[in-house]
Formats: C-alpha cells, sequence, structure tokens
C-alpha cells in the first residue's frame, strides 16, 4: 500500500483566518473535551493536520488521505498559507491512490465516513472512475495481485520437490478477479460502481457475476439454498461480515432483482430461482417476486428440478410444494416460446401453429422438467386433482416426444390418492397419449391394476398396432432382400439410377430387420389379440360403450 510522511517547518499556522498555536490547543485539551463535531474526520483527523503543521511527521495512506484532504478543504490550508500545505499535498498523493486497485478501493470505503464532503470534492467519482477503468480491463496493467483462490499445496507443507519450497503462485486472473473487493462497498457505493462499469462498457455477464457475489455475501438464505460454497472463502483476512437484519435484507434482495441485466441467460436460471426463494422467506414485494418467475420462464428450459422444488410458504400451507408459483412460471414460458414461434422466419404461413425442429427443443426440456416435477409432487395427498391436471395440459402435446414421463407422474398420483373416483380415474388418464408410450411403459400399463380399463384395453390396442406394422415392415424387408439378391427380380436395383442408395436402404433394413425375431412377434401379436378379446368382453359386461369405443372395439375385433 502506498503512504508518504509529511512534514511543516512552522510552529504557527493559519486556518480560516485565525491563528492558532501549539500553547492554545493544550489549553483547550485540557481545560475540557475538544469538541470537534464540523470537522471532517473527527478529532483523529484534526490530530493529524495538527501534527503536519507543528512539524511533526505523519503517514499518508489510503485508509486517511480522503479525511486529510477533506479536513484540510474545511480548514483551508491552501497554498496561500504556505507552499506545500496540506491539500497539495493530499491530492497529489491521491493521484497515487488512484493508479493502484487495491488503494482505490479502500480509499472509496473511507468515503462513507466523510461522504459529503468527499462528494463536494468530487473524491468519490474519482475514486469509482478508476476502480470501473480497471475492472474493464487487464488487472495486470495496474499493478493489482489476483491470488488464488484456493491454492493447491503439497501434502505436508510448501515443500514441491527435492526439498526446494515455494509460497503460494499467483495465477493469470480472471474476469472475476475484481468481484470479492467490490463485495465489501455498501450498496449505494456498489450501485454507482456498477453504474459506471456498465457506461464503460462491461459485458453484462460480469456485472452479473459480480452482483451473484454481493447477493451470497450479504444474504445467508441463499448460500444455504444453493450451495454456494467459495464466497466466503474469498472474505479479506481478518474481516467479519455480520448477517443484516431481515428487513436490510429484503431491501437489499429487491435492489439485486432490479440491477440484474436484463439479457436472457446472462443470469443463471439456478441463481434466479433461490432468488425467488429467498424473496419469499424473507417477505419481498410481489413486484419483486413477480419479476423473478418471469426471468425464470424465460429460460426454464436451463432450469434443475430440485431448484424448481419450492417449499410452499404460503399462510395456508395445502401442499409441501409451491404449485401456483410453478404455474405462473410455467404460463411465462409458454407466453414466451409462443412470441418466438410466431416471429420465426422458419414457419410458413400455412402453418403457423406447427413449431420447427429448432423451437422444439427447448419446450422438450421444459416438458421433461415438468414431468419430473409432476412426478415428484404428485405423492402429496393434499394434491388437488385440477391442480395436477392445469399443470400438466400447460404443454402442448407437440413438446413431448414420449409420454413416458407422464405416465409416471399419473401412476404416482394414483397410488398416492386412492380413493378417486373411476371417472376422476379416467379423466386424469386422458392428459397422457397412449399412442406416445414406449414398449416398457406398454408393458407396465398393461399389467396397472390402478388404470382404468378402457385405458389398459387402449395400451393393449396400439402396442399390438405397433407389433402389427413391425412384423410387415420386416415381412416387407425379407421379400425385398429376396428380390434384389434374384437375378430376374421384380426390384432393377443395377438398373435404376437410385442403385447404390437403394442398396444402402436395404442394407440397413437388413441389419435392423435381424434383430427382430419373428416368431417371438407372432407369439406376442397372438397373446395381445387374446388379452383385447377378453377385456373387449368384460367391457361389454360392465354396460355400452361410448361411441368412441364402439368404434374401437370393431376395429379391434376385425383385425
Amino acid at each position: 500500500m502506498a503512504s508518504v510522511k509529511l512534514g511543516s517547518k512552522t510552529d504557527a499556522f493559519q486556518l480560516q483566518g485565525q491563528s492558532w498555536t501549539t500553547e492554545w490547543i493544550c489549553t483547550s485539551v485540557m481545560g475540557g473535551a475538544l469538541q470537534l463535531h464540523d470537522i471532517p474526520g473527527g478529532a483523529k483527523a484534526f490530530e493529524l493536520v495538527s501534527k503536519f503543521c507543528y512539524g511533526i511527521r505523519i503517514e499518508l495512506n489510503a485508509f486517511n488521505v480522503v479525511s486529510l484532504r477533506c479536513a484540510a478543504e474545511y480548514l483551508n490550508m491552501t497554498e496561500e498559507y504556505g507552499e506545500g500545505n496540506l491539500i497539495a499535498q493530499a491530492e497529489n498523493f491521491l493521484n497515487e491512490v488512484f493508479g493502484n486497485w487495491k488503494d482505490s478501493i479502500k480509499a472509496l470505503e473511507t468515503c462513507e465516513d466523510v461522504l459529503p464532503h468527499a462528494e463536494e470534492l468530487h473524491i468519490v467519482t474519482r475514486c469509482i472512475n478508476s476502480l470501473a477503468t480497471k475492472a474493464c480491463a487487464d488487472p495486470s496493467l495496474f499493478g493489482c495481485s489476483v491470488a488464488v483462490r484456493n491454492p493447491v499445496k503439497s501434502p505436508g507443507g510448501s515443500a514441491l520437490w527435492n526439498g526446494i519450497g515455494t509460497g503460494p503462485k499467483q495465477r493469470s486472473a480472471g474476469e472475476d478477479w475484481w468481484y470479492n473487493d467490490a463485495s465489501f462497498l455498501s450498496l449505494p457505493l456498489y450501485k454507482r460502481l456498477l453504474s459506471t462499469l456498465e457506461m464503460k462498457g462491461m459485458r453484462p455477464e460480469g456485472i452479473a457475476g459480480s452482483l451473484v457475489f454481493y447477493a451470497h455475501r450479504y444474504l445467508p438464505g441463499l448460500s444455504r439454498h444453493s450451495g454456494f460454497l467459495d464466497g466466503m472463502s474469498r472474505v479479506k483476512p481478518g474481516a467479519s461480515v455480520s448477517s443484516p437484519s431481515e428487513s436490510d435484507q429484503r431491501v437489499l434482495l429487491e435492489e439485486i432483482v432490479c440491477l440484474l441485466p436484463t439479457k436472457k441467460v446472462v443470469t443463471s436460471t439456478k441463481f434466479l430461482l433461490s432468488l425467488l426463494r429467498t424473496s419469499m422467506i424473507l417477505h419481498a414485494s410481489p413486484s419483486c417476486r413477480e419479476n423473478l418467475e418471469k426471468r425464470v420462464g424465460a429460460q426454464l428450459d436451463e432450469a434443475a428440478l430440485e431448484d424448481l422444488l419450492i417449499p410452499n410458504m404460503g399462510r395456508s400451507v395445502e401442499t409441501l410444494y409451491d404449485i401456483d408459483c410453478a404455474q405462473r412460471i410455467l404460463d411465462h414460458f409458454m407466453l414466451v416460446d409462443q412470441s418466438s414461434l410466431a416471429t420465426s422466419p422458419g414457419i410458413v404461413e400455412e402453418s403457423q401453429l406447427i413449431p420447427t425442429s429448432a423451437s422444439l427443443t427447448p419446450i422438450t426440456m421444459v416438458a421433461k422438467l415438468m414431468d419430473g416435477y409432476l412426478a415428484e409432487v404428485a405423492s402429496d395427498v393434499n394434491l388437488k386433482l385440477a391442480k395436477f391436471q392445469s399443470l400438466a395440459t400447460v404443454i402442448p402435446d407437440y413438446g413431448r416426444p414420449l409420454d413416458d414421463g407422464l405416465y409416471r407422474a399419473i401412476d404416482i398420483y394414483l397410488k398416492s390418492h386412492p380413493w378417486l373416483t373411476d371417472s376422476e380415474r379416467e379423466q386424469l388418464c386422458r392428459l397422457m397419449n397412449c399412442q406416445k408410450l414406449s414398449l416398457e411403459a406398454c408393458t407396465h400399463a398393461a399389467q396397472n391394476e390402478r388404470l382404468p380399463l378402457r385405458v389398459i384395453v387402449q395400451v393393449l390396442f396400439f402396442e399390438q398396432l405397433r407389433l402389427r406394422t413391425s412384423i410387415a415392415g420386416w415381412f416387407f424387408v425379407s421379400d425385398n432382400l429376396e428380390n434384389s439378391h434374384a437375378p430376374h427380380g421384380n426390384l432393377q436395383l443395377a438398373k435404376n439410377d437410385d442403385g447404390p442408395a437403394q442398396t444402402e436402404i436395404s442394407q440397413e433394413l437388413k441389419e435392423n430387420s435381424e434383430i427382430v425375431p419373428a416368431d417371438d412377434m407372432r407369439s406376442r401379436l397372438s397373446e395381445l389379440e387374446k388379452e383385447c378379446l377378453s377385456m373387449k368382453q368384460e367391457i361389454e359386461k360392465l354396460g355400452k360403450p361410448k361411441s368412441s369405443w364402439n368404434i374401437f372395439s370393431k376395429r379391434s375385433s376385425g383385425s
């Protein structure tokens, strides 16, 4: 840290036009307590000023230069009363301070004690401009020493090889090298620093990263929920950070939410969900929570299931998790997704409601996420059927390539709510498309006693159709392969212009068909036909089915 020692040759000096002597100061002190409320920096600053005036050496450093500069201005210690007076000396030293990151940070922190005077002298602005310039550039250019956060040492000490020991090595600073020092600033000064950084061209990722660090330092709830383990490991040696009160934390959280960059994906979804959870604990304003829900909804495809499971903290706790919050977040995602589809140049006019392949990725990821969420909350006995249905139906049919995840959630809900009526169970099972179940899911559903009988028959029917299609495809491939090897076959592959391509396709089909044993498929098909016939007879015993199921019965019996 930069420092300089100053001294004076005079035994008397003038302050604001009055002659003060050493005897006067001593008499005033001996006669009683000397009140110096108006002098910036108080008695400590005045003591240093007195020593400077009476020839006692004082040391200027980053911790006292601001208060001394303000006190000197207040006492009018200009060059008019003596060459090399305190104002000039302090200004020269401040210029040296602004050239170093660490000293600039220390000087800015001390501005809090003399803030009105430091503002009037533009010391705060100069400090912030100096820090912002350095943060936006390479820290090595300014002599900033950035140590490794977790230096790796050899076991048993610092001896690395052959008894030769070295201290912890420095490494090149990353973009986050300034986060730790900036986090010790008060919120007003920190906000001004971020504003200056933005004006000087700092990337939104850098500002967001600093806000994440700052939030984890002063909001203890975030660290407990999101596992930010190394946040406090970067605290300055000997420094202690006391937890603010709940009201202060609430104000801080709302300020941080407003300061976060609006650009999508700049702030991680994990951190946004941690903020949302903490905002509910601290009872933040509804506008703050709505802001966070919209931010999470805009990038819900990057969320993790464990972060989305927000405990219910309402006054009337009905469910274990906040289902309404998840519903609002999902609704925000669908609004963003649909608006992006409407403005996508890859969609033709005739099919504006059909998403392009590029747009399927986010909604497919969200569908998988929400299926997992439904499976987690389905075991809650207090979860109403209407809420479960409402959450499951937000994702459109094209968002789920497979309905296995949804089937799993429905099965868990049926198991946890055995009191549902037959009508409610059928209503619940309409959420899934039996045609989009995998073979494993179909096998499980066909033997699932919790499912309504109609759903089981439907699953068996579609599995039968799938097996029939596979067998038909297998025979088609076999015939084509035989004809392709015959000398006078119907498929003249050699004479066709697309001969090489057709040969490759046939070879691929042959390779794929070899893994499908025909005998097993015929046996399975026969079993399914018997099961379908048995199920149909049971349905007829229950009563006359609906028209849609009459059609289904005719199709299954004629197959």
